[in-house]
């Protein structure tokens, strides 16, 4: 049996990109034998942490990554997330051990933490895409917004960290077609990057309920994702009776708390099992974001109930859904999101889509084929 050695630096406040990780074990270890090394970012900066962020490399953190190589004796490395703690000298360990190397690539923001100019960053447009930054008339990409030194430390940092991927023998996967093609465009060697997707709890029902009276929103409120956008085109959608229920904090909650909404209910920041309860029971989701996405897994999650998702046609998005679906609309065209989410009157057409995302959903994402997937990954 392949033993995996398993390492990612947890964010300071535990976000989706954790949750799947998480998962991903779970799914894991019914094939393999995985050891789960995992660092975090909180707590004072010690001398080697300090250090680290100069060098690249931190000491503590590879004497953890040599340790459990010594005793775990694992054939492969799977690694997330490295910044800061695990630090990209673990890739010099791993290499030196001659174990094989992989690196999933969550997000879009390590290409953002590459340029030390504002306008190399958002070369067009008024913000970023895979990050959020909003363009001004700075001359420093300043992705740390209260900080020079911070910001200076990431982007060397990011460019290490390209530079690393690009020149080693690591094994890259990311979750779209759309993310690869970026890559490739970027100059990365395109033998090196695969597809490989996160693992979603399927159902062996598709469990719809047509005649729900609300669509779910959940995730972070803040502009980039399109909150505002969003609340304004329900609003001049007819929609009925529909209740448009919103799910999660942000920097906008308390102006939005403070509004008083006709159909809408701010709920607040709700567990994970509480958020599928309502999204497993709504007739629809609704995302209006303006970022690319790795894996949206709140429309995989409310897929496999059967449960619609209204999206922008964005980055790879569209790669989670079957080919011709009705429900997604022209990023940033908000009239046709207006137009969109009156189709959650429709029925009809909801009673199809749900068939339709219920089926996809478990034809790409059952375990036996990611299984094959990784299998064969690791023939690479």
């Amino acid at each position: 049996m392949e033993k995996i050695l398993i390492i990612n630096t947890k964010y300071r406040q535990h976000g989706g990109e954790d949750t799947n990780i998480l998962e991903e074990i779970k799914f894991l270890k019914k094939n393999y034998e995985v050891k789960y090394l995992e660092f975090n970012n909180l707590g004072k900066l010690n001398f080697s942490d300090a250090l680290s962020l100069i060098t690249g490399s931190n000491i503590q953190s590879n004497k953890k990554v040599t340790d459990a190589i010594n005793s775990f004796k694992p054939n492969i490395a799977y690694v997330h997330n490295t910044w800061f703690r695990a630090n990209l000298g673990i890739f010099r360990i791993l290499n030196k051990n001659n174990v094989k190397t992989y690196l999933k690539i969550h997000n879009y923001r390590y290409f953002c933490a590459n340029f030390l100019l504002l306008k190399n960053h958002i070369s067009s447009g008024t913000f970023c895409n895979m990050c959020s930054m909003k363009k001004n008339f700075g001359l420093f990409n300043k992705y740390y917004q209260n900080s020079y030194l911070k910001s200076f430390i990431l982007i060397m940092y990011g460019k290490r960290y390209i530079n690393l991927i690009k020149s080693t023998k690591v094994n890259l996967l990311v979750m779209t077609q759309h993310h690869r093609k970026f890559m490739i465009n970027n100059g990365f060697n395109k033998n090196s990057i695969h597809i490989y997707r996160n693992p979603v709890t399927l159902n062996k029902l598709n469990s719809y309920n047509l005649d729900s009276e609300y669509i779910v929103y959940a995730g972070r409120l803040s502009s980039d994702k399109g909150i505002l956008e969003l609340i304004k085109s329900w609003q001049e959608a007819n929609v009925g009776n529909l209740v448009l229920k919103i799910i999660g904090e942000g920097n906008l909650f308390k102006s939005l708390e403070e509004r008083n909404y006709q159909n809408i209910e701010l709920m607040g920041e709700l567990s994970h099992e509480e958020t599928l309860s309502l999204i497993k029971n709504a007739r629809g989701v609704v995302t209006a974001t303006k970022m690319f996405e790795g894996q949206p897994r709140l429309l995989c999650e409310a897929s496999s109930y059967g449960v619609p998702s209204l999206f922008p046609d964005f980055g790879g998005m569209g790669e989670f859904f079957p080919q011709g679906y009705q429900l997604k609309f022209d990023q940033f065209n908000y009239l046709d999101l207006s137009k969109k989410i009156a189709i959650f009157k429709d029925k009809k057409m909801l009673e199809n889509l749900s068939q339709e995302v219920y089926d996809f959903v478990n034809k790409e994402l059952n375990d036996k084929k990611l299984s094959e997937t990784f299998s064969s990954l690791l023939l690479n």
